[in-house]
């Protein structure tokens, strides 16, 4: 069911636009058991194995409900609008998670155990509805080792992927206005009538009023194929989507494979697919490359049916990106760059 985003006229003036190092780390934790976005971050996935060892992150999965469930808002506050689009710091996000008031945290937490049966009655969950300050404290420490040994060493990588999308969303926002950055950011979003509409794995309908909050917008490498919303008072709401140019993230067309797929399909057919860094159109391909567009448009078909590409309207434009099959044969022997 979805979550409706009720508008007034002061939030269509308050809608920005944030990075989050700290939801991306409770992102990344989420996506070590979620194999429905393992497509994308394979490469990332064998590189962390071994740190992922060293880690007991069952207590935060105790909070991430497999199936539709709630997580502590808590855990991952979205960003204060003081911070700036990229200026938050994990260390500065951490400390607002250390800083919550126990009361709000027990009460998140018990909403959270009772989207997994029998959660609230395991040791763990009794341990941290009994004390919930030392599960506060205890879950942060947890974050911080999960921040240094997942993302902060790829860190300036996933924040220049992030600031990209952020820099292409605020272009679309001046060129389309709202209606045409919410139509673009997510098929499971619908603007119509002041009311943006989430699609949620949610069995309730769930109505937020903002109320002259606004809305805060915030990419992620991590939450494909989902958008995740939300945050009831007293946070800031929140639509996190999945950022632009994730399938490119983590491998980069090694040069022995451009070859050998240049010999397999043709020099012309493996530059198209090797441009596809980010989605991008027949038009805009066609010019990168020096291709006549009616060339291009027929190379993008063979690659689509092939099952390397896949396809998706944008207002009047038809916007390719590879699929995780186009991925791995781009990334050759899966070295890292």
């Amino acid at each position: 069911m979805p979550l409706h985003l009720q508008f007034g006229t002061d939030d269509l003036l308050r809608c920005r636009f944030a990075l989050s190092p700290l939801c991306e780390t409770h992102e990344a934790v989420r996506t070590l058991r979620r194999t429905d976005r393992h497509s994308y971050h394979l490469p990332w996935l064998r590189r962390i194995h071994d740190a992922v060892a060293e880690l007991d992150l069952t207590p935060l999965w105790l909070l991430m409900p497999r199936q539709a469930g709630y997580t502590p808002d808590f855990l991952g506050p979205p960003p204060t609008a003081a911070a700036g689009a990229s200026a938050v710091s994990f260390a500065d996000e951490l400390a607002r998670v250390r800083a919550v008031d126990p009361g709000l945290a027990r009460e998140e937490i018990a909403r959270s155990l009772e989207c997994t049966p029998g959660a609230a009655e395991s040791p763990r969950g009794r341990a941290m509805l009994a004390d919930p300050a030392r599960a506060v404290r205890e879950l942060a420490d947890l974050t911080e080792r999960a921040w240094e040994a997942l993302l902060a060493p790829d860190w300036p990588r996933l924040r220049d992927l992030l600031e990209a999308d952020i820099a292409y969303r605020a272009r679309q926002l001046a060129e389309e206005g709202l209606e045409g950055l919410f139509a673009d950011l997510r098929p499971g979003l619908t603007w119509r009538d002041g009311t943006l509409s989430v699609r949620t794995k949610s069995r309730e309908l769930m109505v937020q009023e903002l109320r002259g909050r606004g809305v805060m917008l915030m990419p992620s490498a991590f939450i494909w194929p989902d958008v995740v919303s939300g945050f009831a008072p007293p946070w800031q709401p929140t639509v996190i989507y999945p950022a632009r140019g994730v399938g490119g993230l983590w491998q980069r067309p090694t040069p022995d494979a451009v070859k050998a797929l240049a010999r397999l399909m043709g020099a012309n057919r493996a530059a198209v697919l090797g441009e596809l860094q980010e989605p991008a159109s027949t038009t805009a391909l066609a010019s990168r490359l020096g291709l006549a567009p009616s060339s291009v448009s027929a190379h993008l078909t063979a690659l689509r049916d092939a099952g390397l590409l896949t396809s998706r309207r944008v207002h009047h434009q038809v916007l390719y990106e590879r699929t995780p099959l186009g991925i791995a044969l781009l990334g050759g022997n899966g070295s890292q760059p």
